[in-house]
């Protein structure tokens, strides 16, 4: 017997008891990651060492044109998939969108919508590209407290 309750000869399968039209949800994000998470456990280090960061990439952005991605995104989001053995920009982002942990860590709401990948090549080839800036004596010390 396969997927439902025996009743005698006869199978009844089971079936979903609702659909998911609820309009409102009461969600908290922060509630929803456990504490021996991998990300929760690294945050507070990452928060340390990305917290000036800001200034120090200021030089490499401009006042004019469209606003920017957030440079701290664009980091947390390299840092889950190197936790997460995820190599390619485009999956990277794909599981930025979906994985509610990667969400959590990357400060982005249930509602905002994650980089194009496009954007992170851009400020591989072009940006950031003579800078040193990612070799930054903290990021190096940060990835050997991690683990």
């Amino acid at each position: 017997m396969l997927w439902g309750v025996s009743t005698g000869d006869s199978v009844m399968m089971g079936r979903q008891a609702g659909d998911q039209s609820q309009l409102f949800y009461l969600f908290n994000l922060e509630e929803r990651i456990p504490a021996r998470h991998l990300l929760r456990r690294i945050n507070p280090i990452v928060t340390r060492v990305l917290a000036d960061l800001r200034e120090k990439l200021k030089p490499f952005y401009s006042e004019a044109g469209r606003p920017s991605i957030d440079p701290e995104l664009m980091l947390r989001m390299l840092i889950v998939g190197y936790c997460y053995g995820i190599r390619f920009e485009r999956k990277l982002c794909e599981e930025v969108e979906l994985h509610l942990a990667y969400r959590w860590f990357c400060r982005l709401a249930l509602d905002d919508k994650a980089p194009h990948h496009s954007t992170f090549s851009v400020n591989r080839h072009g940006r950031f590209h003579d800078s040193d800036i990612f070799r930054h004596p903290s990021l190096r010390r940060w990835s050997r407290r991690a683990w």
